[in-house]
């Protein structure tokens, strides 16, 4: 009798429906069935499998598609794509993941090793790798645990203050140089400090007048550098002028782990004086590819219910600055065009608007637009060259999760549209764009974001444009140039559809450490109901070359309005920023030393 109910029992209950599983395996083969026994070798290849599988109604997509990676480094060719055709269900959905025993060994990568290194004086030399009989050109390379600097005046980090930024001649002088034969030095770069942002400039000329140098610079990044107003650099502030470091030459070549790259030959030179540092005694990358993977469905045709679990994207380039400069407005957004108002500024929507700007998105590592249901969970972001991850454009009901970010040159977690493209920037997004452009019901939780922001030092640790209904919290952001977390955009009072952002429990420390007019929670423009509640927010760094002191734990700049400030242990006694704030910004509670930090403290997190 008892064998006869189990039977009935099991007859009534639903299947338990298994999900089907792709092997993928860095010594497997394309041609073969993806078995545990006979693994594919690609990513590509094993998404095609599985797009088959869908496509043609296979029984194995019952219960999901499980992509599961051997441990090792998939070293890419090409950019992963996903497209709507890629897409799960909520009842089948994709997941690609580490392998069982596999979890932090499995690396996405768009880098290649650099090998045959000869000595030659303090310099250990190599050819970078062909691709189509040209050498891949380069401004990152990663070794040695971690970035390698490009030669640079002064080290890293470090600037000395210019003399001069002139408007109408379009040049900035600085202190002659002390290193001979800069002034005839190919490819050479400059890079300034200009308050919240900062701008890299390919030189076109650099004369010598006595003791100063003046320096004029490539287009269209001198048109931009001259014409936009906001920001530029500036001169007798309270703490300084700006202040700027020159780049990429060979003559700068000083310090142990700094390199150049010859533009005509490709060679390669890692400076070396201290002889423990053999290149051919480990491995030094060199990146080929700027984006690992795109994720991106059509408007009306989302990309959905696809989980990337326990894997690690790393080793990318960023190479807009060799090709065009880069001259930001804020956050990492680069300028297509942005030029002051002379005659009668003012628009409808902001009658005090005196400048125009149009932006173009930064480079990504991962990118994900017109999405719906995308999960990354307990994955890595490595050492890249621009954007980590960024969640573009109409991508909601998705979430970030327990992911650590780690040695990225620009923004670490990116979200929702900036304006970018066409249109002005300034315009309230609700007039030139539907709500389906906004990101919204996001979570960005338990994510490790470290050492950020260090090709771009006015990036931030996570961004969020235009957004709504997204929550930002338990988050550590530690080691950032400018803000650390950013909620905003638009610089309006308007009411643009942002609303219900939730930044709550993040610990941040360690930012504002080159950049100012900053903040460690940093919002813009009118947000209704939303919340910044029961972070630990520790003081600003004293930025070494900011020109004044506008920096603060929580900054509350243009027109942001609709926050409730609640319970926040602040490190500093009202270090608040405000830019005309509007009406309905309210304070509870405390936001002070007075609050009892352990009690809001992340518990895997030392302070």
């Amino acid at each position: 009798m008892k064998r006869f109910l189990m039977l009935l029992a099991g007859l009534c209950m639903p299947t338990l429906l298994l999900a089907g599983t792709i092997h993928v395996s860095p010594t497997g083969d394309d041609r073969a069935e993806g078995t545990k026994n006979a693994p594919l070798r690609t990513p590509h290849a094993a998404l095609k499998m599985a797009r088959e599988w869908r496509r043609t109604a296979d029984e194995r997509t019952a219960g999901g598609i499980e992509i599961r990676f051997a441990a090792g480094r998939y070293t890419l060719d090409r950019t992963i794509y996903l497209r709507p055709e890629d897409s799960g269900t909520a009842l089948s959905p994709t997941t690609l993941m580490a392998d069982e025993g596999a979890e932090g060994k499995v690396f996405i990568v768009g880098s290649m090793p650099l090998k045959n290194w000869t000595k030659e004086g303090n310099c250990w030399v190599t050819d970078a790798p062909k691709q189509h009989g040209r050498p891949i050109l380069t401004r990152q390379l990663w070794g040695f645990g971690g970035k390698l600097f490009r030669a640079n005046e002064f080290g890293e980090g470090k600037m000395q203050r210019i003399i001069a930024f002139d408007t109408q001649n379009r040049t900035i002088t600085i202190p002659k140089p002390t290193i001979k034969g800069l002034e005839k030095a190919e490819g050479l770069e400059m890079m300034v400090h200009q308050r919240w942002a900062t701008a890299i400039l390919r030189v076109k000329e650099m004369r010598y007048e006595g003791e100063k140098a003046v320096v004029s610079f490539l287009e269209p990044e001198s048109h931009l550098e001259f014409e936009h107003p906001w920001p530029q650099p500036v001169i007798g502030e309270e703490r300084g002028n700006s202040s700027y470091m020159l780049m990429n030459a060979r003559e700068l070549l000083n310090e142990n782990y700094e390199w150049w790259q010859e533009g005509a030959t490709g060679k390669i030179y890692l400076f070396a004086k201290d002889p423990a540092i053999d290149p051919n005694k480990t491995t030094v990358y060199i990146p080929h590819l700027e984006r690992l993977m795109t994720i991106e469905g059509a408007p009306k045709k989302s990309v959905e219910y696809i989980t990337f679990r326990g894997i690690t994207f790393a080793d990318t380039a960023w190479n807009r600055p060799s090709e065009a400069g880069h001259v930001t407005l804020q956050g990492g957004f680069p300028f297509i065009d942005g030029y002051k108002l002379y005659d009668k500024p003012g628009f409808a929507w902001d009658e005090n608007l005196e400048n125009q700007a149009w932006l173009l998105r930064p480079e990504a590592a991962v990118s994900v637009v017109n999405a719906r249901h995308i999960a990354f969970d307990g994955c890595s972001f490595v050492a890249l060259g621009s954007t980590g991850l960024d969640l573009a454009t109409n991508v909601h009901h998705s979430a970030v999760t327990a992911c650590t970010f780690r040695n990225i040159g620009g923004t670490a977690l990116l979200a929702g549209s900036f304006g970018e493209g066409p249109t002005e920037v300034h315009i309230p997004y609700n007039a030139i764009g539907s709500k389906e452009g906004f990101c919204s019901y996001l979570t960005l939780a338990d994510n490790r974001i470290t050492n950020c922001t260090r090709e771009d030092w006015g990036a931030v640790g996570i961004g969020c444009g235009y957004v709504h209904d997204v929550t930002i919290t338990r988050n550590l952001v530690d080691g950032v140039n400018y803000s650390a977390i950013a909620v905003g955009w638009g610089w309006t009072k308007h009411k643009t559809g942002m609303q219900r952002n939730r930044i709550t429990h993040n610990t941040v420390r360690n930012y504002a450490r080159q950049l100012y007019d900053t903040g460690g929670i940093y919002t813009l423009s009118n947000q209704p109901n939303s919340l910044i509640e029961n972070n630990i927010i520790y003081a600003p760094t004293e930025a070494p070359y900011a020109t004044n002191h506008r920096a603060f734990c929580i900054y509350l700049d243009a027109a942001t309005d609709g926050y409730t400030i609640r319970n926040n242990w602040c490190e500093v006694k009202d270090s608040f920023g405000f830019n005309n704030p509007g009406p309905k910004i309210r304070f509870e509670g405390e936001n002070s030393p007075q609050m009892n930090r352990r009690a809001l403290a992340l518990p895997d997190v030392k302070y």
